[in-house]
């Protein structure tokens, strides 16, 4: 076994697990060296999506975003540019992440994603048989990286019963500085709050069943070294502050769901019939 009986209880308790070293520094470098070579080869000339999960709340996503699912795209820090529209500094330090099927058109994280300590590992949480459904590798620029404002990952990847995993491996050193995740102990027992849904004239809507906000006073810390696997329970309710430091703080995050769950359609992310979902 790879997690204690002990840590199974955390996790049921707490919403959430942080394990030290779980990959080494070299599988990070890797990783590391791969998605800044994705983000050299591509050409930024007439895509200028950006991701805020601010501006989520107040617009329409763009359909660059939405059709994303199943293809190697690239998304801007909302205050990478200049009024004019030109970006403030190079598109390497411009470019907030890279989504959402990296885990399955990319063969280093490919390797990276599927392997069988992350299959056990899903397995002792009781997912049994999981999907890979999305994966993203988020840059936190250094002084642009912008916030990401508390949410449950069910919000956006919601299953009928609800049966997600959130995996975010740090490939820096995550610090209240550079923007680590802040978690509510236990918050995954609030119940889930919303629903980001596809709306019927088009684009996306918010669906409420809960208005009560997050006990954000309660939001702890999670400081984690290069190597450490966070491990996010669906429902749990987690952010992360800007990046006005000097440094990045590079994360990969995976979210498997229960290969037995029912994934509506009316979630933003979609995979076409030619790109099913597959597991480890």
């Amino acid at each position: 076994m790879l997690l204690t009986k002990t840590q199974i209880s955390e996790f049921a308790s707490q919403g959430f697990l942080v394990l030290k070293d779980f990959v080494s520094a070299e599988a990070c470098d890797r990783l590391r060296k791969r998605g800044e070579a994705l983000v050299q080869d591509f050409d930024p000339k007439g895509v200028v999506s950006i991701f805020s999960t601010r501006e989520q709340q107040n617009r329409l996503a763009d359909e660059y975003f939405l059709g994303s699912g199943d293809k190697i795209r690239f998304f801007f820090e909302a205050d990478a540019f200049l009024p004019d529209g030109s970006l403030k500094q190079s598109k390497e330090r411009s470019i907030n992440k890279i989504g959402h099927a990296l885990h399955d058109l990319d063969p280093i994280f490919n390797s990276f994603s599927r392997t069988e300590k992350l299959r056990i590992l899903s397995s002792e949480l009781e997912m049994s048989s999981p999907l890979l459904l999305q994966s993203m590798y988020v840059f936190k620029q250094p002084y642009i990286g912008g916030e990401v404002t508390c949410h449950q990952d069910s919000t956006f990847l919601y299953t009928e019963p609800i049966d997600i995993l959130g995996l975010w491996f740090a490939l820096e050193d995550a610090t209240i500085q550079n923007g680590c995740l802040w978690v509510i102990p236990g918050g995954h027992r609030l119940g889930l709050k919303s629903r980001w849904v596809r709306a019927d004239e088009g684009g996306m809507r918010f669906e409420i069943f809960d208005e009560t906000p997050f006990p954000e006073a309660q939001l702890v810390p999670l400081e984690v070294s290069k190597g450490t696997l966070l491990i996010l329970h669906g429902l749990l309710p987690h952010k992360s502050l800007p990046n006005r430091s000097s440094k990045s703080r590079h994360a990969y995050t995976l979210h498997l769901v229960g290969s037995d769950c029912h994934y509506p359609d009316s979630n933003w992310l979609r995979r076409s019939r030619e790109m099913p979902l597959s597991g480890f």
